[in-house]
């Protein structure tokens, strides 16, 4: 049966149970009076889905309020132990794996670091060794917290480079700068690690899994557009239109800042990449004479830059080589939000990533001052440039969403499986041909 706007009744309860499980996941819990107005549904049509969520066991009573002269409300609730969600960060320095309920409650974790095993900076992203640091962390997780991998909505993973989809092999990805070209990523996980086939894999860029996190729970709730900038090794970027779809990656650290500059990871000349990730800024202040502590990782040796740019001594002094690369590097950086300030006149920019995070608002205060400096007064004026609030884990919760959003556009219904239609009969005797 059809509506006549072209749309199924199959279609308007899905739509239906989908805005009401957004609003109890983001407001509630909300009696079934407050759930008409937030959703625009009349009250039968959100008694009757309601019902449908209760029969699923998706939704559940959380107490009750008192009303104004009537009996007690009943409020309803997201059931929290009705699905799970893995998120992995295939990330610069490490794999990191972490199962959520729900409500996205951290049920187990487990990390490995990627080490370098050859000459090459892309020996640390050998693609058989990330799949199995994923196979082995997804067995792990689930084990520790003793859910059954069929209770999974999905895995989400987050990587660093462009993700497009391939008719055959699912997702691959394109990662430039780890050496990847057309990983069949979705395939080789799908190969590897040991879930039913019903669980499906949600493969996306770790900026826009960092944007997605950001506007759901962290500093971009709220707003109705964000650029959401992911500084680590580099750097990425997602721009943000609307606060609950997920946004778009785009490749901000390979914007040409300036010509016949430095070389990038990616190869190119001047990408600003080459001068404002941490691998850069890390590369110039050696350099300039730096001295990073032998062995150490780029986490570490981003603490020694900061800690001989800002001593904490009080008569100590300031390193002048260490401060001068960090204000240059603030420098580039605000040359780069300018750039998004003037592309997408964002509401907000947030920047998240492990080196944005470390470097802190100390830091954010130069970035902020060049990227006014650089961007046209109107839309600089109306933009704030912000930390983000979820910490350097944003990334792995972001994946998370991932199923979680995909779940909740279903109208709460798991993914089924695909069905198996019958070839044409033509195809059919090709083949009888073809095999004699």
């Amino acid at each position: 049966m059809s509506v006549r706007s072209g749309r199924t009744v199959l279609d308007l309860r899905r739509e239906n149970r989908s805005a009401i499980l957004q609003r109890l996941y983001f407001d509630g819990p909300l009696s079934r009076l407050a759930l008409g107005p937030a959703t625009n549904l009349s009250s039968g049509s959100v008694s009757n889905v309601v019902a449908d969520l209760v029969s699923d066991g998706l939704v559940e009573e959380a107490g009750s309020v008192d009303s104004a002269g009537g009996r007690p409300r009943t409020l309803l609730r997201i059931r929290q132990k009705s699905g799970y969600m893995i998120g992995v960060d295939i990330g610069e320095t490490r794999v990191r794996i972490e199962l959520f309920d729900l409500a996205l409650t951290e049920l187990a974790r487990t990390e490995k670091p990627l080490t370098t095993s050859g000459p090459r900076r892309e020996d640390r992203y050998d693609v058989s060794v990330v799949v199995a640091h994923v196979r082995d962390g997804v067995a792990k997780v689930l084990q520790q917290a003793g859910i059954d991998a069929g209770q999974l909505l999905g895995v989400g993973v987050g990587v660093p480079g462009i993700v497009a989809r391939a008719p055959q092999d699912g997702v691959m990805v394109h990662g430039q700068t780890i050496g990847w070209d057309a990983v069949p990523l979705e395939r080789l996980l799908r190969g590897s690690v040991d879930l039913p086939p019903s669980v499906p894999f949600y493969i996306d860029n770790g900026a826009k899994t960092l944007g997605q996190a950001e506007m759901w729970f962290g500093a971009g709730r709220g707003a109705s557009s964000a650029v959401v900038v992911l500084f680590g090794s580099g750097v990425g970027a997602c721009v943000v239109s609307d606060d609950l779809r997920s946004g778009r990656a785009v490749e901000w650290g390979h914007l040409t800042v300036r010509v016949r500059g430095r070389r990038c990871r990616c190869g190119a000349l001047g990408c600003l990449e080459a001068y404002a990730g941490a691998e850069a800024l890390l590369e110039r202040w050696r350099e300039a004479g730096g001295c990073p502590p032998p062995g150490a990782d780029e986490e570490s040796a981003l603490t020694a830059v900061l800690a001989a740019a800002y001593p904490s001594g009080p008569k100590a002094e300031a390193d002048t080589t260490a401060l001068a690369v960090l204000e240059e590097t603030a420098e580039y950086l605000g040359a780069g939000f300018a750039d998004l300030i003037n592309l997408f006149q964002p509401e907000r920019i947030l920047v998240g990533g492990w080196a944005g995070l470390q470097l802190g608002a100390r830091f954010l205060d130069s970035v902020r001052t060049y990227a006014t400096s650089y961007a046209l007064s109107y839309p600089a004026s109306h933009v704030r440039i912000e930390l983000g609030t979820l910490g350097p884990d944003a990334v792995t919760v972001g994946a998370a969403i991932l199923p979680l959003a995909d779940f909740f556009a279903r109208g709460g219904r798991r993914v089924a499986p695909e069905a198996t239609e019958p070839a044409p009969a033509w195809k059919n005797t090709l083949r009888q041909r073809a095999a004699h």
